[in-house]
């Protein structure tokens, strides 16, 4: 029997992964977000099939892709559980719209207690927020669906999953939504996690404030297929230029936060740096990024043997959180 699953808990994005059948690992998603219409468009939603979740008189709430493809019709912006990589403290209905979407993807354990490893962001270095909230409510969720619940670092997972070859050695980013998480390691040894409060969402609502649009649409226009090295408009250039900002941002940080430990960490040989996260998927996202890691390269501290995307960047983190959830079963 497959068991063990792991739980990708992104602010745009929920994954789990587990293995199903002959082993192959199966990757399930939900988009994070939601949206409210009054109790007169339960009939249409009922007809379209839409998603819904319905609360009688107070209406009803459109959760995943479709809360998104509604909010960019109506002119709205989607509401969101989840805020800078963490739950979002004002959004009043977020904790009942995670149970439902946590519940939802995993199902039922396949057996009593099944192991579940769930992603947490490390504390931010550029904010006064800590993850303490975050994990306990996640870690109440899970476990009220049936499982052992054990949170794990969002981009050592990236670590777990990708960097097999050089014996889980690597210096991985993941970047999010709402934070992009960073993680150093040898031999499966961490050395160095912490996270970022900037991610997709600080892309979009900037480039939107430049161009005088909204966060949804340019959020709507990167997933239509922005290509990094070729934008059209001033939209996308936009969204190129704090592409860019975002990823130096992310490499000083490193830079930074590695000087604070290089004594008490030593790096044996050169490792990969290993990109992952729903917002890598622009087009020419790997090139994009090498072109600015090497204007900094000669005063980043770390070797890097190669830069390298992650083979499936939006379901990365789960896959390592599945691997980690299956050594629980190993002899």
């Amino acid at each position: 029997m497959n068991k063990g699953k792991g739980l990708d808990i992104g602010t745009m994005n929920i994954v789990c992964a587990q293995r199903v059948g002959d082993g192959q690992v199966e990757t399930a998603r939900v988009r994070d977000a939601f949206l409210d219409l009054d109790a007169g468009a339960r009939r249409m939603l009922k007809l379209s099939g839409v998603n819904f979740i319905d609360r009688g008189e107070e209406g009803i709430i459109v959760v995943g892709d479709a809360a998104l493809e509604m909010a960019n019709v109506f002119g709205r912006e989607a509401r969101r559980p989840l805020s800078g990589g963490l739950i979002a403290a004002g959004e009043m209905d977020a904790l009942e719209i995670l149970g439902v979407m946590v519940q939802n993807l995993l199902g039922k354990p396949a057996v009593k207690g099944e192991h579940c490893y769930f992603s947490i962001p490390a504390a931010p270095v550029d904010s006064e927020r800590d993850t303490v909230y975050h994990r306990g409510v996640f870690e109440r969720i899970v476990t009220e669906c049936g499982y052992t619940a054990t949170p794990a670092n969002e981009a050592m997972a990236i670590i777990y999953a990708e960097t097999a070859a050089e014996q889980f050695s690597g210096l991985a980013v993941s970047f999010g939504s709402g934070m992009c998480n960073v993680a150093l390691a040898v031999n499966a040894i961490e050395g160095l996690v912490f996270s970022v409060g900037r991610g997709g969402d600080w892309i979009d609502q900037g480039a939107a404030k430049a161009v005088g649009s909204t966060a949804s649409r340019m959020c709507s226009l990167k997933e239509q297929g922005l290509d990094l090295l070729n934008p059209e408009g001033r939209e996308q250039e936009a969204l190129v230029l704090y592409y860019k900002s975002l990823i130096e941002y992310c490499i000083d940080q490193t830079a930074r936060e590695f000087a604070l430990i290089k004594d008490r960490f030593a790096l044996p040989r050169a490792i990969p740096l290993v990109v992952a996260g729903g917002t890598s998927l622009a087009q020419n996202f790997l090139p994009f990024f090498e072109q600015t890691f090497e204007r900094k390269r000669k005063r980043f501290p770390i070797s890097v043997s190669e830069i390298r995307q992650a083979a499936e960047p939006l379901n990365t983190v789960a896959r390592g959180l599945l691997i980690q959830a299956m050594q629980e079963y190993e002899d």
